[in-house]
């Protein structure tokens, strides 16, 4: 099995999970501040994705609510397509993150962590949820790759 790498992508940061090795459980891990360099992100994710030893990474793809593509999400396919090459031989998979961000905020804040401290926190947890869906949703037996 390996672990698996979460991103979440923002406009102004970018959100990091990680699974266990066992591909099991995944938990917010850092955020990386966008540079303004699309490459630079890009190498940041993939270093990060080294770092963990993470065999797949796992983009959050933010759809619609009526499950339509819209910009972001059309956004979201290009920078998921672009890190691909970047990551190449690690794949990089889309999933659907509806209602990460909300999901993690109140988990946050079930968590007792102060509105002010959020911000900084939000990404990474998001990511999380993101990757915990993706591993939740994964037939049984089926490894991180």
């Amino acid at each position: 099995m390996g672990r698996a790498l979460g991103v979440d992508l923002g406009s102004r940061r970018i959100g990091l999970a990680c699974s266990d090795p066992s591909g099991v459980l995944a938990s917010p891990w850092r955020t990386l501040v966008r540079s303004g360099d699309a490459a630079a992100d890009r190498a940041a994710i993939v270093a990060a994705a080294a770092e963990v030893g993470a065999t797949v990474i796992v983009v959050g793809l933010p759809r619609s609510l009526s499950g339509a593509d819209g910009p972001a999400a059309r956004a979201a396919r290009a920078e998921a397509a672009a890190l691909a090459a970047a990551a190449d031989p690690v794949p990089v998979v889309l999933h659907d993150e509806r209602f990460t961000t909300h999901s993690a905020a109140r988990d946050l804040r079930a968590a007792g962590v102060p509105g002010r401290d959020q911000r900084a926190r939000i990404d990474a947890a998001a990511a999380a949820v993101l990757l915990q869906a993706w591993l939740d949703r994964r037939p049984a037996g089926e490894p991180a790759r």
